[in-house]
């Protein structure tokens, strides 16, 4: 049997992913009691409507999000965010997560899930202020070493005081994908090989996109 941890926010009507951007607005469009006078007796079927921006809970950056020449949701192929060994680094109670944390480790052509534990803080103002955070050096690292994409537990992967936002224009610049606001991070067990998926709806002109991220771990030794 596939052992597969969801490691996605769920998103609901309301909730603040990013300070400043609007929450999700979900309601009916038709709903199950304005239904019935279409269909048999008996019969009823409810379609939804969603209004929100696109970083809205766990969600993916393409090389478009900050790059107008980088390839969008639509552009990206399958092979750069399903089905990817991963691995996940911890980085416990650091606030700015740097090189050192990376090196010696065999990260080429794979997914590397960076786990703050900041999630811990999801729908609290405690989650928007003082999160955890990669350095420039870091970034530039993992760009080196070839990774196939970077995630991370926490509220942004760039200390959002830097307006240059080095981390994303390194890794998006070289085509690595991005995935934000991540979760259960510690429920993948330990030295156990795993294959991470997060893929968005394919959508031309745009750079970012709600996941529904999981692992899917193998079998134990």
């Amino acid at each position: 049997m596939r052992n597969l941890i969801d490691l996605s926010h769920d998103v609901e009507h309301g909730m603040v992913t990013y300070k400043g951007l609007p929450a999700p607005i979900i309601c009916d469009y038709l709903s199950r009691a304005a239904s019935r006078s279409h269909y048999a007796e008996g019969t009823e079927f409810h379609i939804g409507k969603i209004e929100m921006v696109a970083n809205t809970g766990t969600y993916l950056d393409s090389p478009f999000h900050r790059f107008a020449e980088g390839a969008d949701l639509a552009g990206l192929d399958l092979s750069q965010v399903a089905a990817l060994d991963a691995v996940v680094v911890p980085a416990p109670g650091a606030r700015a997560v740097d090189a050192p944390t990376f090196q010696g480790l065999d990260l080429k052509g794979k997914a590397v899930l960076v786990h703050t534990g900041w999630s811990r803080h999801w729908r609290t103002d405690r989650y928007f202020e003082g999160h955890t955070f990669l350095t420039e050096a870091a970034a530039l690292l993992l760009r080196r070493a070839q990774v196939a994409l970077v995630g991370i537990d926490s509220y942004n992967i760039d200390d959002t005081a830097d307006l240059r936002r080095p981390v994303h224009s390194t890794l998006l610049g070289a085509g690595i994908p991005i995935v934000e606001h991540l979760c259960r991070l510690e429920a993948i067990p330990q030295g156990r090989p795993f294959r991470f998926s997060a893929v968005p709806v394919k959508v031309r002109g745009m750079g970012t996109f709600p996941v529904r991220a999981f692992a899917e771990v193998g079998p134990a030794p």
